[in-house]
Formats: structure tokens, sequence, C-alpha cells
């Protein structure tokens, strides 16, 4: 300020500021929260399409003319050959894999596949005569093979998906702080390095007339008769316990892994906002293992087919009528060198499974949809 008294400039931070000879007051600075900045970003205004000709059609004159010389054409004929080199290469080296697999697959899958089926219409391997479907007659209206599928249908419904379910319970506790949890998941895993003969002795001596479940029985009761449990009606029971043992160990392995694999963000973040473990692990866990589980039912369903070996190494070519599976069919009609029933029974056996499995695969691509939904 002057002598007159006429501001004459203005300190940093005052608010009165002289312009044209007139004073003019500043505005406070506005303070935004911080829900109000992240609308104003979200609600602020589209940038307009800085290339307007983006959208506009091209015209025969916007596309650029090349001469047409000799080194251009030099040039594009260099760069075909070398184009079709690296096409040859890479379909050599494709070639070069996929061949010794797709020669094996069709030389002891595909091949033997075909003259099955050539067999199964045949009157005997030795007597080519057309028959028809005479032998699937034969074999669909024969007791023992309606037997033997009753009994592997029943066998595969209750065993498998105790395999699934008892795994991914005994992975998700081992996936918490569980003491003693490695001493757990070795003797789990103990059965799938024990040979399928030590297998069979150790059940014969626990499942035996003479063997310790009996003795165990009739020590803690007096009245207790000796059960023959391979020749009763519990021997389907003892099977599929023998079944669990083995596989249990697998599957557990394959559910850890898929659990390890679960990103612990979404988890931490579902926890901290209230969802509790039923909750987390129908709503989170569930849809990450969904593939895991398909797997594991796939390959228990294999492993349920594969369950005549041990029942074989019990119980002989004719066990108890509730252990006849399709596989004692198939093994008696070959040592009764019956190979056209034989045949048909693997053709009709070989069509339930790939209606069983490509169920399994539609069920898991549903879920799948719906869980990306």
């Amino acid at each position: 300020m002057n002598d007159r008294g006429e501001v004459t400039g203005i300190r940093p931070g005052s608010e009165v500021v002289q312009q044209n000879g007139k004073p003019v007051v500043k505005k406070a600075p506005v303070v935004l929260s911080e829900e109000e900045h992240e609308a104003a970003l979200i609600n602020r205004p589209k940038p307009r399409n800085v290339t307007p000709r983006a959208n506009e059609k091209l015209t025969p004159k916007d596309i650029p003319v090349f001469e047409d010389t000799p080194e251009r054409r030099e040039k594009l004929e260099l760069r075909k050959k070398r184009h079709f080199k690296r096409r040859l290469r890479d379909w050599g080296i494709f070639t070069g894999y996929l061949t010794p697999s797709f020669a094996g697959v069709l030389v002891f899958f595909f091949l033997p596949l075909l003259m099955l089926l050539k067999t199964s219409f045949q009157k005997s391997p030795t007597n080519s005569d057309f028959v028809g479907f005479r032998n699937y007659e034969r074999v669909l209206t024969n007791e023992a093979f309606i037997s033997a599928s009753k009994n592997t249908l029943t066998f595969a419904l209750i065993s498998v998906p105790l395999a699934v379910v008892l795994a991914l319970l005994v992975a998700l506790l081992l996936n918490t702080g569980l003491p003693g949890k490695s001493l757990f998941r070795s003797f789990l895993l103990n059965p799938m390095m024990v040979p399928v003969a030590s297998v069979v002795l150790i059940w014969q001596v626990f499942f035996s007339y003479n063997g310790v479940i009996n003795g165990i029985a009739q020590q803690l009761f007096d009245t207790a008769e000796k059960i023959d449990w391979l020749k009763s009606s519990y021997a389907q029971i003892v099977i599929m316990l023998l079944f669990l043992w083995k596989n249990l160990g697998y599957n557990m392995v394959l559910f850890l892994a898929a659990l390890n694999s679960i990103p612990h963000e979404i988890l931490e973040s579902a926890e901290m906002d209230g969802a509790g473990p039923v909750k987390r692990f129908f709503r989170i866990k569930l849809h990450y293992l969904s593939p895991t589980i398909f797997f594991v039912g796939i390959m228990s369903l294999i492993n349920s087919f594969k369950i005549f070996r041990e029942v074989y190494l019990l119980t002989g070519d004719y066990p108890f009528d509730n252990l006849y599976m399709l596989q004692h069919f198939m093994n008696n009609s070959f040592t009764h060198l019956d190979y056209s029933k034989l045949s048909a029974g693997a053709i009709v056996m070989c069509i339930v499974m790939i209606i069983i499995v490509g169920g399994l695969f539609f069920a898991e691509s549903k879920f799948d949809k719906d869980v990306e939904e």
C-alpha cells in the first residue's frame, strides 16, 4: 500500500486481488472426499474421437498402389518361398511327433476294435457266416451277463462317489493346520506302493473264515458267529473297502494340488466380507475344484472296472453272486472259447462306457458354463 492508500500488490495467500481497479475475491478450493473423487472419475466425459476418419469407408483412392517392378516381384516370390518352407517345416515337426502315437493307437486300438466288431457279427472266428445281431441277443439275454452288469453298475455307483467325496474331505482336512498331517498323508499314500499280491494277502488274513475280523468279534462277543466275508452278502462291501483303501491316497493328492492352486486373495477377501467356511467352499472352492472333481471321477470309474484283478485273486473264476463282475463274464467266455459272444459283450460294454463318459463330459461342460456366466 502506497502513501495514497492504494493497494499495489498482494501477499501470498491473500484472498483480495485488484483487477482494473476493482477488488476480486478468490474462491476457496473445493476439497472432495474419496467417494466423490471416484464418482467424478467414473462419470467424467468421454474423450472425443481423435481419429474422425476411422469410421469412414475406404475408397479406391485411399488404397496405396505399388509399382509392379522386377525387384518387387522378386521380393514377393522370395517371401512366398520362405512362408512355404516355414509351413513345411512346422508340418514336418508336427507329423514327426504325432506319427508314432497315431500309429500305436491305430495298430493297438482301432484295428483290434474293428476286428472285434467284425467277429461279433460272425458265427465264430473260424466261420465267417454273417449271423446279424444273434450274438448280441445271446449276450443281452444271458443271465450271467445281466447279473455281472448289475453287480458292476452297483459297485461303480456306490464306490466311485465315495472315492471322490472321501478324498475331497481328507484333502480339505489336510489343507488346514492339522497337527501330524504329514504322517497322516504318508499313511494314506502307502497303499499306492503295496503290490496287488500283498493287498490280496492282507485282505485274506483279515476277512477269511478264520481271519482277524472273526477272531476279534468272538473275543468281544461270545455269541458272535464266524462269517466267511468273501462268500456272504457282505462280500461287495469288503471289496469296496479294498477299492477305497487303494485309491484314496491318489485322489487325495490330486485334490490337495487343486486346493493349493486356488488364489488366496479371493479366499481372504471372502473371509473379510464375512463368508464362513461352508459358504467359501460352495461359492469359491467348489468352482475351482470342478475340473479336478471331474478328472478324479473319471479315473475312479476306470479303476472300478479294474477291481476284477483283486476279486479274481481273492475268489477265483466263479465268486459269490454279488462279486461276479463283467470281467468275470469276459474271462469265462474266453476260457470257453466263445469268442463271438465275448466280442458282442465287449462291444456292448464299450458302448455303455462311451455313454457314461459322454454324460460326464456334458455335465462338466454345463457346470463350467454356469460358473463362467
